[in-house]
């Protein structure tokens, strides 16, 4: 008798809006838009690979998926991926790498010209009719959160030196900012060519982070850190939003203990239930909605990989495992 083809089933495929091209392996395929997490295990019964971006796989949904054999995940982070239970059941688990060099870099690039060079607060005093009074020709900062800043000569601290980390040194490098990878929190010796932890949090313009949240990197940036920063600083967060404790920001940003925030990321993705950061209305925080990633071409090329990654293993050529 012959064996059905593999079945594969991406939970979220609304995620992605870009056009997915051909698998070129006999396969069964099911699409759903969105998957709530009651929802996995009777759809993904019987299917050899399970795709997802943001659906959270757990411990008692892969113990229950005996056919399973690939969890194909439509982006870098795998947060939502339990890998212990995934290794325990001989379950594969690969991601999308290096796919969002250019648009994160872009994203992150974009958040920190427009913190230093006060674009919302000169928008809104523009809107306020304040050039249209002043007394010369331009409307120069009338308060100290009005300071325009320089990126040209400013230091930056990247927490994580991946492929994202490293394009945006290079674009800020291309500014003419001085940038420094941060050696990890707690380390016990400095690699070359990185700045101990309290050093780059004390002394850094502009700390950006680029790194995975685990539970080693969950609140990574917290009140202690944020005490430590200098009252110019701006923290940049287009990673997950877990790296930074939001009460902790918000604390910072009421009481000026920072400059500001750009913010691609929130601990809860869609924030559903509201989000004390997004009720303020201020030009030194800026949020965007987990989109640095999201750009046509950007997009593109996670989903020709997330296809490639399938094949690869459908052959039994595995790429990209964690």
């Amino acid at each position: 008798m012959t064996s059905p083809l593999p079945l594969i089933v991406f939970l979220d495929a609304d995620t992605l809006c870009v056009p997915l091209k051909p698998l070129d392996v006999p396969h069964r395929w099911q699409a759903y838009p969105q998957t709530a997490p009651e929802q996995v295990i009777e759809r993904v019964q019987g299917a050899s690979v399970v795709i997802s971006n943001k659906v959270p796989l757990t411990r008692e949904m892969i113990a229950a998926l005996s056919e399973l054999k690939l969890i194909a995940v439509a982006a870098t982070g795998y947060n939502n991926i339990d890998l212990a239970a995934a290794r325990e059941y001989t379950v594969g688990v690969c991601n999308v790498r290096d796919y969002a060099i250019h648009g994160v870099a872009e994203h992150t690039l974009m958040l920190m010209l427009a913190l230093r060079r006060q674009l919302l607060s000169c928008r809104a005093r523009l809107a306020a009719g304040e050039w249209q009074r002043a007394s010369g020709f331009c409307l120069l900062p009338d308060r100290p959160e009005h300071t325009l800043r320089d990126l040209a000569g400013s230091r930056m601290a990247l927490i994580g030196s991946g492929a994202l980390g490293m394009a945006t040194a290079r674009l800020a490098q291309a500014f003419g900012m001085q940038t420094y990878f941060v050696e990890r929190k707690g380390a016990s010796a400095v690699r070359e060519g990185y700045l101990g932890w309290d050093e780059a949090i004390s002394t850094a313009d502009v700390i950006s982070l680029h790194c995975p949240l685990n539970e080693q990197t969950r609140h990574l940036i917290g009140a202690d850190e944020l005490a430590q920063m200098k009252r110019s600083a701006i923290v940049i967060n287009t990673a997950r939003g877990g790296l930074i404790d939001e009460a902790a920001l918000l604390a910072a940003l009421q009481t000026g203990q920072i400059a500001g925030a750009g913010l691609d990321v929130l601990v809860n993705e869609p924030p559903r239930e509201g989000n004390p950061l997004l009720a303020l209305d201020w030009p030194n925080l800026i949020i965007t909605p987990h989109v640095a990633w999201a750009s046509e071409g950007t997009m593109q090329t996670l989903a020709d990989q997330l296809i490639d990654n399938i094949a690869g293993f459908l052959r039994g050529q595995p790429r990209n495992l964690l």
